[in-house]
């Protein structure tokens, strides 16, 4: 089982940002850990003893937690969900936020790989993300990191953003680069609603980059990246060898996974033969998780239970994500039953169509199906 540890708060809220996290509430820290606390003790209780593969801590900021509440909320859990020997365990972090006594307690606690927020190398188009570090603090982060000896290393970065150009989407990736970190991930904006952003954008305040433009900057990061000796494994995700993100795959290969934390979402395994898997959301809400903590009663705010049907589409979905794609030896073992069967006919004429390919047990996009994936995935929808 892999576990998610949700970490509410910042420092300041990215313009961009529609996760579940709040600026100014630091505060409701000690009382969030407690909630957290009891939650595990719940899920413990119910699922029984289970180790974990991985662990993942989002946000959020978690740089942001006192070390006393850092540690307290990381000796609880692992108590109760103790890490697997070797487990990847990452921690999110932003620059502006770190210190060398959060990463110390940090690495005591058996966090191993690091994600930092770098986004951009350019000022002005931090400051208009809503970013609170420049660029000079992500360097410092990095150092810092590496003082205290973390050896797996993430860097996040985002293109297609207002005011960006392709110059300035190649200054970032050689700023990233040259920082020698083991994996960096590269996302493309998408504009939430109820964004700051979002809606100056919706309201013909603020303009993206031309869509050609953003293409362009994809196929320059593609192109960077491969010279630079990282291996491209997902849409948006590349690593040095060995440097692939194990909890991110573990998402991509339907491994369950328990989330913990306000809004978090867990896939943990059904309870009869017409449940392949359930599919679970926790409260958006702060103050109603922290009374639901305080009752010692956590009742989802969504709850679905996933059908075998609906299982084959999400391993479909979720490995054509990847560049290693969907084996045929993996389906059967998790659906009983032969891809081929399932989807044969319909991966050959998206093959014709020069979307798909098969290698050995392997079926995956080509570029051109990487390109158009929503419109593939149509296809592939069970009737």
């Amino acid at each position: 089982m892999e576990l998610y540890l949700h970490i509410p708060f910042c420092r300041q809220k990215c313009a961009y940002c529609d996760f579940a996290s709040w600026a100014g509430r630091e505060a409701w820290i000690p009382a969030y850990v407690t909630a957290v606390l009891r939650e595990a003790e719940q899920a413990r209780m119910a699922l029984g003893p289970q180790g974990l593969i991985t662990a993942f801590i989002g946000g959020g900021t978690p740089s942001l937690l006192p070390v006393d509440a850092l540690r307290r909320l990381l000796c609880g859990v692992q108590a109760l969900f103790p890490l697997e020997a070797g487990a990847e365990f990452t921690s999110e972090a932003n620059p502006g936020t770190l210190t060398p006594q959060w990463l110390d307690a940090a690495l005591s606690l058996g966090v191993n790989r690091l994600s930092l927020g770098m986004q951009a190398a350019q000022e002005p188009i931090l400051r208009a993300l809503g970013r609170i570090h420049t660029m000079a603090q992500v360097r410092e982060s990095v150092a810092m990191a590496r003082r205290a000896g973390m050896q797996n290393l993430s860097l996040d970065l985002m293109f297609g953003l207002p005011g960006q150009t392709l110059a300035d989407w190649s200054e970032s990736i050689d700023a990233a680069l040259a920082l020698e970190p083991e994996h960096l991930s590269c996302y493309g904006l998408i504009p939430e609603e109820g964004t700051p952003l979002g809606d100056a954008i919706a309201r013909g305040e603020v303009e993206l980059p031309p869509e050609e433009t953003e293409r362009a900057m994809y196929d320059l990061a593609l192109e960077r990246l491969r010279r630079a000796g990282f291996l491209q494994y997902e849409i948006s995700n590349f690593a040095r060898p060995g440097y692939a993100c194990a909890h991110n795959l573990g998402y991509w290969r339907q491994t369950p996974y328990l989330g913990l934390g306000v809004a978090a979402a867990s896939m943990l395994p059904g309870t009869d033969p017409e449940e392949a898997y359930r599919r679970r959301t926790n409260v958006r809400d702060l103050a109603a998780y922290l009374r639901q903590g305080q009752a010692g009663r956590f009742i989802p705010a969504e709850e679905e239970r996933i059908t075998p049907a609906q299982a084959r589409f999400e391993t479909m979905m979720l490995g054509l994500r990847t560049c290693e794609g969907v084996s045929e030896r993996a389906f059967l073992t998790m659906h009983g039953i032969p891809l081929e069967e399932v989807y044969g006919q319909r991966l050959r004429v998206l093959a014709q169509r020069g979307l798909t390919e098969k290698a050995g047990e392997w079926w995956r996009l080509t570029r051109r199906g990487m390109d158009v994936q929503n419109a593939v995935l149509v296809e592939l929808m069970e009737e």
